[in-house]
């Protein structure tokens, strides 16, 4: 999971999937978290992000388990 806080969210997201893909790690679920404004969502999916959390997703039962389900 990434948990990214600087705005530089695409950038950082596009860089580390570009290397799990380099690496044979084309079927990890990344996971993207912090202060991600909506209209960024789709792009990170896009790169291929499972699931983007924010802030606005705070219930760790329904975090847990669906990154349980990702798993």
């Amino acid at each position: 999971g990434l948990s990214v806080l600087s705005g530089s969210h695409l950038e950082l997201t596009g860089a580390v999937i570009a290397e799990l893909r380099a690496r044979g790690g084309a079927d990890i679920a990344v996971i993207v978290g912090g202060t991600i404004p909506a209209s960024d969502h789709a792009a990170l999916r896009d790169l291929g992000v499972a699931r983007v959390f924010t802030p606005a997703d705070y219930k760790l039962i329904e975090i847990v388990g669906a990154i349980v389900d990702l798993v």
